[in-house]
């Protein structure tokens, strides 16, 4: 069944005036402090990245718990361990989240040359 209202073609955009157009341009001459705020922040980073080392390692395993505990549950171990072993071995909770966790540790014991990666997923102790 046809609808019995007439649709009213659309109205056109309303010429800016000359007052708004002004004010339009009285604002961006204003300086922004948020900006300014920002190019601060900049040269405070780029100040600061100068005074970096060179050649800055990596942190150190031990500043998390987890990762003596892993390296002891490689140990104890007689073949290869996916994340969920190592999350089952340290009485982590079984959820997804937990397990990829576990297995971003893994990778990252794999970068720092501690453990091999040898098939997808499987890690083992470097030897």
């Amino acid at each position: 069944m046809r609808s019995t209202s007439r649709r009213t073609p659309p109205r056109p955009w309303p010429a800016p005036s000359a007052r708004r157009s002004r004010n339009c341009t009285a604002d961006c001459d204003r300086p922004r402090p948020d900006l300014e705020h920002l190019a601060i922040t900049r040269d405070t980073v780029k100040a600061l990245a100068d005074r970096l080392p060179a050649g800055t390692s990596p942190p150190e395993t031990s500043e998390h718990p987890d990762y003596p505990r892993i390296l002891a549950a490689f140990n104890e171990a007689t073949g290869p361990l996916r994340a969920r072993d190592v999350c089952e071995a340290l009485d982590h909770e079984l959820l997804a989240k937990t397990i990829e966790k576990t297995r971003a540790k893994l990778k990252r014991l794999v970068k720092l040359d501690i453990l091999t990666e040898i098939g997808p997923r499987s890690f083992t102790r470097k030897k």
